[in-house]
């Protein structure tokens, strides 16, 4: 039995920035090979002036707090992130098949060094398409082109 909140699913409000972009934060700072490229700032003005009102930004929240969030694009899953101590709880299944339903189509690029994402997406189906070197994205990291067709 888990000591922890029960998990729920609803969209995004725009109140939820400074929440979602904290937890994003925690996220990619438990990856030793991901690097710092921005401020909380820098986050914060992503999440609120971005990724909220340009995409479909569904969150998980364990009482309070958020635990997870995925933003989809047309057929791009565009994030998809959990707070580190809540994976492999099925909250990334849940994000993921909630906000993608409906779509026969679902794209998205997966960093070659995350091997749990890269578990976590395979497991759901996806097919590894391409493989990058890093010269398309901020990061400079070598990436992944994941496809799924329903």
């Amino acid at each position: 039995m888990s000591s922890f909140p029960q998990v729920a699913i609803r969209p995004a409000i725009a109140s939820d920035a400074a929440a979602i972009a904290t937890m994003m934060r925690a996220s990619l700072n438990a990856f030793a090979w991901m690097p710092v490229l921005h401020t909380p700032e820098e986050d914060l003005f992503f999440i609120r002036d971005i990724l909220l009102p340009n995409q479909q930004v569904t969150v998980a929240v364990a009482g309070e707090p958020i635990v997870g969030f995925i933003a989809v694009d047309g057929d791009w899953v565009e994030q998809l992130y959990l707070d580190p101590a809540r994976t492999g709880q099925g909250i990334g299944s849940r994000l993921l098949d909630q906000a993608t339903a409906d779509m026969p189509l679902i794209r998205l690029h997966c960093f070659q060094a995350n091997t749990g994402a890269r578990r976590f997406y395979e497991r759901h189906g996806f097919r590894a398409e391409a493989f990058g070197d890093g010269s398309t994205n901020e990061e400079g990291l070598p990436d992944i082109l994941y496809v799924l067709r329903r």
